[in-house]
């Protein structure tokens, strides 16, 4: 999804000079205390930082009183405004060059723990955009979706795996507000792409960590509308929810216990867990145990399931000796390419043929990933290309594109709980260019896996929004999929 925080309607008239409608420029709900820094620049001239407020769900906040309100969520859908103190308020109609930076930190991805109750390092996320905007007075409308797909052909009792998809899939045009909760579920029973239904509870949940019952009522109607089945609940820890310290043990424990809570309140049977931290399952294990819910850690590249820290899961897992504990295998471990998608991505930013072939053949080296990331930004700055032209693409490309050999998964297919079946194309003759379902389909029948694959297209990591239909992807790759599985059980 592109990573901005304004778009081309966000400037709005505002009686203190102007007004920017922002819109989250990440896939979840984040803490307002997230937000590091925000610099405006209007037709050429800065704006002091003192000129600029946040006003959200009602409170006005100082630039500086951000980084304490981690209790204030800045929920997916909303748009706070950035409102700015000006000599002269702009007027409808009126066209302004903006430029905006904005840097925020992701709070549960950490890449070092705090020391000495200090906080820890966690992954930042920069925003740099530049555009003319016209003064507007509305929201630009959502486009009309179309099901321009055939009925899917019916499940059958022979065959393996069951189908469904994560919302995730759809993570940009229910941030641009292109959907409700109950009109993206019409949507995909439309298309016939369940009936098994994950989330990411950061994503979807308004009262993040909460499950409300209002949430509770919208979800269960559309379950008994549809006939969906409750597949698996993404939960994520914000460990760096304040920017002082990072979480203790038990605020751990209690965020922890929040999210299988809500997750058993809807009807989950599987929550997909971020820590596998072993003092934080061992107490984790009896309410799961009460509530009978397994969990299952997320393996995603650029890891596979032999990679030195999922050993370390593995251990864990074999001390503590629970058949509740396992993994969900996301298939960005195990491609055969990079993705098409990516590629138009970084050739929009700049990079000529020439750039994309070496990208493209220092990924496919044995290299760590870290390693490979350097060899390419060192590649760029020898021919004079300025690497912060691709933003957070040279970080990504590498990142979520893992070349595991598929095989790996069968090593631990007993404790794979759950599929990520991870896409990012679906080509003309209904292939993904870049993953080998065929392959995967075979390990994962022959290694005797039984239950659900769930769609999960991410392409928004890289397309611009409405360059595709996720959904009517995700209910071409269902069919790259049954077709898959009947061939191997056919045999």
């Amino acid at each position: 999804m592109p990573n901005g925080l304004i778009q081309q309607d966000s400037l709005r008239e505002h009686p203190d000079g102007l007004a920017l409608s922002l819109q989250l420029p990440w896939y979840r709900s984040l803490w307002l205390s997230s937000v590091s820094s925000i610099a405006l620049t209007i037709d050429g001239e800065p704006v002091d930082p003192a000129d600029l407020e946040l006003e959200h769900d009602g409170a006005r906040f100082a630039l500086d009183e951000l980084p304490q309100q981690s209790e204030r969520l800045w929920q997916l859908q909303q748009h706070p405004l950035l409102i700015a103190r000006c000599a002269r308020p702009v007027r409808l109609g009126e066209r302004h060059a903006v430029t905006i930076h904005g840097e925020l930190r992701l709070p549960y991805m950490q890449i070092a723990p705090g020391e000495g109750g200090g906080p820890g390092i966690y992954v930042p996320n920069v925003v740099h955009q530049e555009l003319d905007l016209v003064v507007t007075d509305r929201d630009a409308p959502a486009p009309v979706l179309v099901n321009e797909e055939a009925p899917p052909p019916a499940a059958v009792d022979e065959d393996p795996f069951r189908l469904g998809l994560t919302l995730y899939s759809a993570s940009a045009e229910f941030r641009a507000g292109w959907y409700s909760l109950d009109g993206l579920l019409d949507r995909v029973a439309e298309l016939g792409i369940g009936p098994g239904i994950e989330i990411v509870a950061s994503q979807m949940l308004p009262a993040y960590p909460l499950v409300t019952e209002d949430f509770e009522r919208t979800w269960r109607a559309a379950f008994d509308r549809h006939g969906f089945d409750a597949s698996s609940f993404g939960a994520n820890l914000d460990m760096g929810r304040r920017r002082d310290r990072d979480m203790t043990p038990d605020e751990e424990l209690e965020f922890s216990e929040t999210l299988l809570r809500g997750a058993h309140r809807l009807g989950f049977p599987l929550v997909r867990i971020q820590s596998a931290k072993p003092q934080l399952l061992r107490r984790l294990l009896p309410l799961a145990e009460e509530l009978e819910l397994r969990l299952a850690y997320e393996i995603h590249a650029p890891m596979g399931p032999n990679a030195p820290q999922i050993m370390q899961v593995r251990d864990t897992y074999a001390e503590l000796d629970s058949p509740l504990l396992g993994f969900v295998a996301d298939f960005s471990s195990t491609m055969r390419a990079m993705s098409p998608t990516l590629l138009r991505a970084v050739a929009r930013a700049g990079l000529d043929s020439e750039a994309l072939e070496r990208l493209q053949s220092v990924w496919a080296t044995d290299a760590t990933m870290r390693e490979r990331q350097d060899e390419f930004i060192g590649y760029l700055r020898a021919r004079d290309f300025d690497p912060g032209r691709l933003g957070s693409f040279a970080h990504l490309a590498f990142n979520m594109h893992g070349h595991v050999d598929p095989r790996e998964w069968a090593d631990i297919m007993p404790q794979i709980q759950h599929v990520h079946a991870k896409f990012y194309d679906i080509d003309d003759d209904g292939q993904e260019p870049a993953i080998d379902y065929p392959e995967l389909v075979r390990v994962f029948v022959e290694g005797g896996y039984r239950g659900y694959w769930s769609s999960e297209w991410e392409g928004h990591a890289f397309a611009e929004l409405g360059e595709v239909d996720p959904l009517l992807l995700v209910r071409r790759q269902h069919d790259l999929i049954r077709a898959s599985m009947r061939a191997v059980t056919a045999r």
